[in-house]
């Protein structure tokens, strides 16, 4: 028997060999929603296909095998798989993959669709699940990987498709402690802050580079009794550090906030939450706080992705203080012409008076002439002073970018809503800055349409959906030709979301079997749930349908389940959950 394909060609565990009677499948079950796909890519009337109770599906035909291998290697190709490289799919940050053939209004049910299987790490999982398709990994052969970032300063890689056999153990995994040489996790009573307990580790979602196959992340650990945060590469195949890494983040900028002329980095106070952001060759960090315990600043920083080094480093609130970049983790958006936008929390802010800090406010950045980071634009609520005195932060959710709209008049917008639960839309040519009497100089405000947001939207087919605190998720249509949503919701789901709300993600094939998921973790378990994402009122499934076989784990605030190839990674309290089609 030989293999087919120098590489044992494999998708989702398949392997085919020559048997007598035909070609075996081999280590793929009618549980994996790919076979049927493949199998039948291509309509050829005279293949059978047949279960073999001891060799499995059996591919049997009077064609020869040189045929047989013919379409084989083009039904390899014909599917692409999807890569989830960032939060929230994309750097427009519109949590949608539709590119998912798998996943259907016909399939996402309680009989069809379920937990394959779950993974235990050691610590609590904030950072969102990243996958990528087809990863050769050293003496294991070629696996779809899904990672795992914990905050045990614990980095797993795990076969994404079962845990059976040596699948059931990481395909690698490395900690970035090492106690026995005083290299610890920071834990919540050493920052005073019970806001992510107990361990303070790998917070922020990675960003990876699939051309280098490298990964883009931040530890914070307590090393000798100093606090530390530190950028790693780590190559995706193997976990080792690459490109002289890892580098400890060290930043200064001009200000007298702190009673110099310039602002330091506190590695003890600040908080890296927000994802990372991978564009260009260079990755962006940023950072709030712990609590609001100050001082603190809301940093923003640039490294090579090639050679770590800092690039340039912006900072919120360089003659005030506060302004941190949280967005409950979402993170730091950017579009095609190479501009980042952030929203910021309470801080101080004067750019009405000509000043240089920032709180409250959306901002776009880009680099000056200097090679600098620089405040390109800004918009800040008319009700500020409002926001600030009642720790009603804008910036606690993340930044939405509608995909770009060519030849119309508003062809580049934004979107984003804060604890308040007021929806801004506005012009990413012009944020429009601060008026002090009402915000009519942006496209659109919707005063409390929707509850406050501890999360993002999503964007999907001209939809835009909302998973705000002590709301149902909302849908709200967009109109390209205006720019600007509906003023109501045109549906809402029947479920209610207590704090923190859902940041909702959207699966679908191009404009068709929209499902959109959101996780509610005001519950422990936490549940997934499942909705038609053109009728939200349709719930497809939820995890307590069958609550014995698809318990999700204990939940964790922020958190965000990743689609890709007819999977869901749902990451939780020291566990990672799979589903599937059953």
């Amino acid at each position: 028997m030989a293999w087919v394909g120098a590489n044992e060609r494999r998708r989702s565990g398949m392997k085919l060999k020559m048997v007598s009677s035909g070609v075996l499948v081999d280590n793929l079950s009618r549980r994996d929603p790919h076979w049927r796909r493949y199998l039948t890519v291509f309509h050829i009337p005279s293949w059978t296909f047949r279960l073999d109770k001891t060799k499995g599906i059996v591919m049997t035909s009077p064609r020869t095998t040189l045929l047989l291998l013919g379409v084989l290697l083009l039904a390899s190709t014909a599917f692409a798989q999807v890569a989830v490289l960032t939060q929230h799919n994309d750097n427009y940050r519109t949590g949608q993959n539709t590119s998912e053939t798998i996943l259907t209004h016909a399939n996402v049910n309680s009989a069809k669709f379920g937990k394959l299987f779950s993974q235990v790490v050691d610590g609590l999982v904030y950072a969102q699940p990243l996958y990528v398709p087809n990863v050769n990994i050293p003496g294991k052969g070629m696996h779809n990987v899904v990672y795992v970032a914990t905050e045990h300063d614990t980095l797993y890689a795990f076969d994404a498709d079962n845990n059976t056999g040596a699948n059931a153990a990481p395909l690698w995994k490395v900690s970035f402690i090492d106690p026995a040489h005083g290299i610890n996790v920071v834990t919540s009573s050493d920052v005073s802050c019970n806001d992510l307990v107990p361990e303070i580790g790998i917070t922020g979602t990675p960003a990876i580079d699939l051309a280098t196959k490298t990964m883009y992340l931040v530890t914070k650990t307590k090393e000798n009794g100093i606090y530390a945060h530190k950028v790693h590469a780590i190559d995706i195949t193997t976990g080792g550090e690459k490109f002289g890494g890892p580098v400890v983040v060290q930043a200064h900028f001009p200000g007298h906030s702190d009673g110099s002329n310039q602002v330091t980095f506190e590695p003890h106070r600040e908080a890296q939450r927000a994802a990372l952001l991978l564009q260009n060759g260079v990755v962006y960090i940023s950072w709030a706080s712990h609590c609001d315990i100050g001082p603190y600043h809301g940093w923003l920083m640039a490294y090579d992705a090639q050679t770590l080094q800092q690039k340039t480093v912006w900072n919120s609130t360089p003659n005030g203080g506060l302004g941190g970049f949280w967005q409950a983790g979402a993170g730091i958006a950017a579009d095609s012409r190479n501009l980042l936008y952030i929203a910021s929390g309470n801080g101080t802010f004067d750019q009405n008076v000509k000043g240089k800090d920032y709180g409250d406010s959306i901002i776009k950045l880009g680099f000056n002439l200097a090679g600098k980071l620089v405040a390109k634009d800004y918009f800040t609520p008319h009700d500020e002073q409002f926001l600030e005195n009642t720790d009603t932060d804008l910036g606690s959710g993340g930044v939405l970018l509608i995909p770009d709209i060519p030849n119309t008049a508003h062809p580049f917008l934004l979107v984003q809503v804060g604890k308040e639960g007021t929806v801004y839309v506005t012009n990413r040519n012009r944020l429009g800055k601060f008026n002090p009497n009402d915000d009519s100089q942006i496209i659109q405000s919707l005063p409390g349409a929707v509850g406050g947001t501890w999360g993002m939207p999503a964007f999907w087919n001209n939809n835009v959906y909302f998973g705000g605190v002590g709301d149902n998720v909302k849908m709200f249509s967009f109109d390209p030709a205006s720019g600007k949503l509906s003023t109501t919701p045109i549906s809402n789901t029947p479920t209610f979301f207590n704090y923190p709300g859902t940041t909702p993600s959207i699966s679908a094939n191009g404009v068709s079997n929209g499902i959109l998921w959101a996780l509610q973790t005001d519950r422990n378990p936490e549940v997934l749930h499942a909705y038609d994402a053109t009728n939200l009122s349709t719930e497809l499934y939820n995890t307590t349908q069958n609550s014995a076989r698809d318990n999700a784990g204990a939940a964790v605030k922020f958190v965000v389940p990743t689609i890709a190839n007819g999977k869901v990674y749902v990451p939780a309290q020291k566990q990672l959950s799979v589903y599937g089609l059953l």
